[in-house]
């Protein structure tokens, strides 16, 4: 049987600068997507997925992400005293349980693979999750939990992917295929954001990964790659043969939102605007009506 996954590292040290000046005062991860911070997208999908141990790789000026898990003990006495327990059970789903939130610091922006090496001692010898934020997927089952029922049944080292225009490979670390079994495909070759032209794939590497620790091994060696970073995507690539445990894209069901861009964001606003069940008709109207004016003109 299987070692289970139960850690997951959340990177989180980037400065945000795209969103400037809205990230002057807020790390990006706790602006809002309807009604819920990025980051808390990415714990509902980690803890539907099965995890208890939340591991931050963060840097300075990220006191407000640290402060968003902690207990807000005066508004919760607030809200219990005025009889609010609507409002109280959505905060408390926000809780976390002592010990089960971990943080280590990235003093310098080194790249992604140096920021899951940053968290090497808490994950030690077991397998774990990789999970960015900036992702959001709408799926359901939730993505995580699509994978690590996968890695259930083939083990190795998983990343999640899905298809993008050609020309669009440049924004994206792509992945070659070797051996194609339908909802999940052998790697065999990682390439981060390459010319479209040198490329045969346009499967790309979305923000979830379930990683083996010799991944963290692989990182240990501090190679330096694009654009000067320590990343991630080669230290998987040398688990690719030689020896190494194997390497899988996944196709998951659902819908992925980069919102690392604003573009991307607002794309994302829309769609989980559109699904809320609140007022999901009435912005749907709206939207119809503005779409509708604009095309007048």
């Amino acid at each position: 049987m299987r070692q289970r996954v139960t850690k997951a590292i959340f990177p989180v040290a980037g400065m945000g600068t795209r969103f400037l000046p809205a990230t002057k005062s807020i790390p990006k991860e706790i602006m809002t997507l309807v009604d819920r911070p990025l980051v808390q997208y990415a714990i509902d999908e980690a803890r539907a997925a099965g995890i208890k141990e939340f591991i931050f790789v963060t840097s300075r000026g990220k006191g407000a992400l640290e402060d968003y898990f902690d207990h807000a003990h005066q508004l919760e006495y607030e809200l219990r005293t005025r009889g609010k327990f609507d409002l109280l059970k959505i905060l408390e789903s926000t809780n976390m349980e002592s010990g089960a939130i971990a943080y280590v610091r990235q003093h310098k922006a080194l790249g992604l693979g140096h920021a899951i090496w940053c968290a090497r001692r808490l994950i030690a010898d077991e397998p774990f999750a990789v999970m960015l934020p900036d992702d959001v997927i709408a799926a359901d089952p939730p993505c995580l939990r699509q994978m690590i029922e996968a890695y259930e049944d083939i083990g190795g080292n998983i990343i999640a992917s899905m298809e993008v225009p050609r020309e669009r490979a440049s924004a994206y670390g792509i992945l070659e295929v070797s051996e194609d079994f339908g909802s999940y495909f052998s790697v065999d070759s990682m390439v981060e954001k390459p010319n479209p032209s040198e490329v045969q794939s346009n499967l790309a590497i979305i923000g979830r990964y379930i990683l083996t620790p010799s991944v963290l091994a692989n990182l240990d060696r501090m190679q330096t790659g694009a654009g000067g970073e320590i990343q991630l995507t080669d230290a998987i690539s040398q688990e690719i043969g030689a020896g190494g445990s194997k390497v899988y894209g996944f196709r998951f069901t659902g819908q992925s939102f980069d919102c690392g861009s604003k573009i991307g964001f607002l794309k994302a606003t829309v769609a989980f605007g559109l699904s809320d069940p609140h007022f999901g008709a009435d912005l749907r109207e709206y939207l119809q009506e503005t779409v509708a004016r604009h095309h007048d003109h």
